[in-house]
């Protein structure tokens, strides 16, 4: 089976237990797709060695009969998370040859769970961005393409990397991480599925930090099914994670039932914003009518709070990045800059950022410092933190009043093309977060799920908000959401 790259999580689970593939036969296949796709700039420090190693020991330990269900498995790595003896730069000049002594929790719960890691894969500096064009690696580029037109789509970002690989089946899934929509947001622009969990459900140590309190992993698939299997090997309680949950961690793909019967799904009057194409306000109801056909129950709701998200977001992003950036100062580990004579440990500090922040990293540390400056405090930063209580406080009192899930469109259009925004005002960039960063505001989780195409033949998502810690029940409406969708389109192969 030389396909072996193009199966989902799932199906290649199955066939390991079956003894009908091996571990290594699946990672050569996803090996040989790496080193064919260098045009998509997606894998970025490649590891063979170690992914046919692990793999020759998944095969041992399922030949036992003890393999969890993630052993064997070929996935990618976001190189925002640390990696033990890896490059884990976080695509930044910064961190250009940090090879850490120790593994993320997240990453080391799926080397304990048997998974092969493939390599370390493309993103936004620092995860600030979305689009993918702020890597100190050069652009992701989208296998997906406008019909005939060539031109080099972006792959949504900061998880582009993830979402290009899993779309052109480079790996069977990877890791992204979500601070205003960096899961989901890439996945609707490829045509897969992501989903970021409650915040605290995956623990944060061993990722490189953005912002701390929005920040949160989870698995970026080519299935619903895929996303609970992974979610499920992803999350643990780690008491080296301050913010993580001491929850058991539920059987994810045992509760995908696709029944959906008698639930309450919200719309968000809100989310309705002037000047959305008419194909996604199209989907939204589409999806909508999916989701009342499964026996669902419709009910209009309102998040208030919503227009104040994306301010608010942008100013306690930039301000949580600031403080976190402060260590890359050229003394401990990463760049430093070359002095001149008389330089002394200020000229170091200025020119070791200087060179080692790219641009919008510049601009969000800038934001960030101004904010959290003495004048500027209470105006700002205080006053985004009580917005932030606020929109919380929206989406208790729509899941108090029996919501079990909202849905909403994933992203305000399909693909763009690389280098039609990098131009524009940065704030034009940052509307493509409209409908993600009150999930992370409010800490709640959302998946976004593939259900259709544009009359470009681009893919476009539906994200669906669950109640906090209740990932099982959004993955049954996700999977009941798929399966009505059936969207099942894949990129043409031009790579």
């Amino acid at each position: 089976m030389s396909d072996l790259n193009k199966l989902g999580l799932a199906e290649a689970r199955d066939l390991l237990r079956k003894g009908e593939t091996t571990s290594v036969e699946l990672t050569e296949s996803c090996l040989s797709a790496i080193d064919a796709a260098d045009a998509l700039n997606a894998f970025v420090h490649k590891t063979p060695e170690i992914a046919l190693e692990r793999a020759k020991a998944a095969d041992a330990r399922i030949a036992e009969g003890d393999a969890p269900a993630m052993c064997g498995l070929p996935i990618g790595i976001k190189d925002l998370f640390c990696t033990k003896g890896v490059d884990s730069q976080a695509a930044s000049r910064i961190l250009k040859g940090f090879k850490p002594e120790y593994e993320s929790t997240v990453s080391q719960n799926l080397v304990d769970a048997g998974a092969v890691m493939l390599g370390k894969l493309n993103m936004d500096e620092f995860a600030m961005g979305s689009s993918n064009e702020t890597s100190v690696y050069g652009d992701v580029v989208n296998p997906w393409r406008r019909g005939d037109d060539e031109a080099a789509l972006t792959p949504g970002g900061s998880s582009g990397g993830s979402a290009s690989a899993v779309a052109a089946d480079l790996c069977l899934a990877a890791t992204g991480t979500d601070t205003g929509g960096s899961i989901r947001q890439p996945a609707a622009f490829t045509g897969i599925t992501g989903i970021k969990p409650t915040y605290g459900r995956c623990s944060r140590w061993g990722v490189v930090a953005f912002a701390s309190s929005l920040d949160q992993a989870g698995p970026m698939t080519k299935n619903v099914r895929d996303a609970a299997i992974m979610l499920e090997a992803m999350c643990s309680h780690d008491l080296k994670d301050s913010t993580s949950a001491d929850l058991a961690v539920p059987n994810f793909e045992a509760m995908l039932t696709g029944d959906i019967k008698g639930k309450k799904i919200g719309i968000p009057k809100e989310y309705r914003m002037d000047g959305m194409p008419g194909e996604i306000e199209k989907l939204w109801s589409e999806g909508a009518e999916m989701l009342k056909a499964a026996g669902a129950e419709i009910v209009d709701i309102s998040l208030p709070h919503t227009k104040y998200a994306l301010p608010a977001y942008y100013v306690i992003a930039p301000a949580e990045a600031s403080s976190n950036l402060a260590r890359y100062d050229g003394v401990r580990y990463g760049h430093r800059a070359t002095l001149e004579a008389g330089d002394g440990i200020t000229e170091m500090y200025e020119k070791t950022r200087a060179e080692g922040f790219g641009p919008e990293v510049q601009r969000r540390v800038m934001i960030g410092t101004y904010v959290l400056s003495a004048g500027f405090y209470d105006a700002y930063y205080n006053r985004a933190r009580r917005v932030r209580t606020l929109i919380k406080k929206d989406f208790e009192d729509v899941f108090a009043a029996g919501i079990d899930a909202i849905l909403t469109p994933a992203t305000p259009s399909a693909a763009f093309g690389l280098g039609e925004m990098t131009d524009a005002d940065p704030v034009q960039m940052y509307l493509n977060d409209v409908f993600t960063v009150t999930v992370n505001l409010a800490g709640l989780p959302g998946i976004a799920v593939p259900a259709g195409v544009d009359k470009q033949g681009l893919p476009l998502g539906l994200q669906l908000i669950g109640r906090p810690w209740e990932e099982g029940d959004l993955l049954n409406t996700a999977y009941a959401l798929e399966a009505s969708a059936g969207f099942v389109a894949k990129p043409s192969k031009w790579w």
